[in-house]
């Protein structure tokens, strides 16, 4: 009974099934974090996307102790499987994060894919990609309800002052 519980309660420690095993698994996520270092920002289905986006934070992590420290330097061999891709790793993503303590990428729901499995996709990027941004800057409008209601407030409180002094 015990051995049968403990077997059912995970308390988190498991990991997502993909592919066809363990093995299969950390492929995948080699090959599109890869993906992800080289091109700055990919499409892949949202769980895949949830899972990847884990390892590239700490893979840059990583990269912000520099090509000299020995643990970065074979976490950044054993996740990328193009090797030409370490020096962009440790001269150009590494840099660019340098200032920030955390959270270098973006994941954006896009809509389901139209095939038969019809599967929640999504793009993972790094910040500060040369890509334009997926969603368009949101543009001050001053019809919005809020803005006439601060709109009136301010000229409210200038006529006051005014009639004040």
């Amino acid at each position: 009974m015990r051995l049968t519980l403990q077997m059912l309660i995970s308390h988190g420690k498991m990991a997502r099934r993909m592919g066809l095993g363990p093995e299969s698994r950390i492929n995948m996520l080699r090959n599109i974090l890869t993906g992800l270092v080289r091109h700055e920002r990919i499409e892949t289905t949202m769980a895949r996307a949830d899972e990847v986006r884990f390892y590239a934070e700490k893979l840059i992590d990583y990269a912000k102790k520099g090509d000299t420290d020995e643990k970065a330097m074979k976490m950044a061999n054993f996740w990328l499987t193009e090797k030409d891709l370490i020096p962009k790793l440790f001269k150009v993503l590494a840099p660019r994060f340098e200032p920030h303590p955390g959270s270098y990428t973006r994941m954006v729901r896009i809509p389901n894919r139209e095939n038969l499995d019809r599967a929640k996709m999504a793009v993972l990027e790094y910040k500060g990609n040369p890509f334009p941004p997926l969603y368009p800057a949101s543009k001050e409008n001053e019809l919005t309800l809020i803005n006439q209601l601060l709109k009136s407030y301010r000229e409210d409180k200038a006529k006051e002052l005014a009639a004040k002094t």
